[in-house]
Formats: structure tokens, sequence, C-alpha cells
């Protein structure tokens, strides 16, 4: 998720902020981007975009989302990453180390997934097993086991 400011300068009426929600909205449906519902009111003029993709790709879109509907240069903030457990989401916290691997998943005695992450060693040297492992289970919210190759 990606937070943007529409409008910095603070120029926008109500009534265009209100017009550039609008077809924000219908934008980003088109560009397959959720607009987390948020009021837009003086002093905060900030949106919130759910956007899958790397770190550069999620700004880039929501500001060129933002600035087409709006009208301005949006400054884009901070970006959250929102995790569903998913594989994509093992790739997403390893590339934010730096890091790529094969994941595979079991289920354990609990009938809950395990996550098992095949790293380089060279790689598991250069982060740290520690560092990968608190990620991982922080992200998905399962027992994770790491392994080198």
């Amino acid at each position: 998720m990606v937070r943007l400011d529409v409008d910095p300068s603070g120029q926008l009426t109500p009534e265009r902020l209100t017009q550039g929600m609008a077809t924000l909205r219908t934008l980003a449906d088109q560009a397959g981007v959720e607009v987390v519902d948020a009021d837009i009111v003086v002093g905060r003029r900030h949106v919130r975009l759910l956007i899958t993709g790397a770190e550069q790709v999620v700004i880039d879109l929501g500001v060129r989302l933002c600035a087409k509907a709006f009208d301005t240069i949006p400054a884009p903030g901070v970006v959250t990453y929102l995790s569903r457990g998913t594989d994509d989401d093992v790739h997403g916290v390893l590339a934010g180390l730096g890091l790529t691997g094969e994941i595979a998943r079991t289920a354990g005695p609990d009938g809950l997934d395990i996550v098992h992450v095949t790293l380089a060693e060279p790689d598991l040297q250069r982060v740290g097993e520690s560092r990968i492992h608190t990620a991982l289970e922080a992200s998905l919210n399962c027992e994770v086991h790491i392994h080198s190759r």
C-alpha cells in the first residue's frame, strides 16, 4: 500500500477533491488498484492505494493515477507491505532483503502451513538467518524453516 499526498500545495477546493476521488476510483479500478477509503479533508489530503508490486512500481503507479485524477503533482509517502501469507509474500520479503529462494509448503501436525525456504549459503552468510527468519515469520504469521543449498 502506498500513501500519497494528492494536494501538497493545499490549493484544491473541497469540490475538486471530491471530483478527484471519484476519478481516482474509476482509474484505480481500471488499473486493478484498490483505493482504501479515507475521507479527504482540508489539512489531510492523503489517499491510500493498495497496489501489488515492487516498491518503485507501486510508487510510480500511485503517482500517475493521482496526478491524472487530481491534476496535481502528488507527493508519495510511506509504502507499507501487506501480507496474506502467500508465496508471493515470501518472494517479496526475500526481495526486500536482496535475496531469492525456493519455497515449499508442508502441513504441520496441527494442519497449519510450515513454509520451507531454501537459500544459497552465501546469501545466508551475507544477510543472516535470524534476520531472514524473523522477517518471514512476521510477514507470513506461520512457522518458517530455512534451508541452505
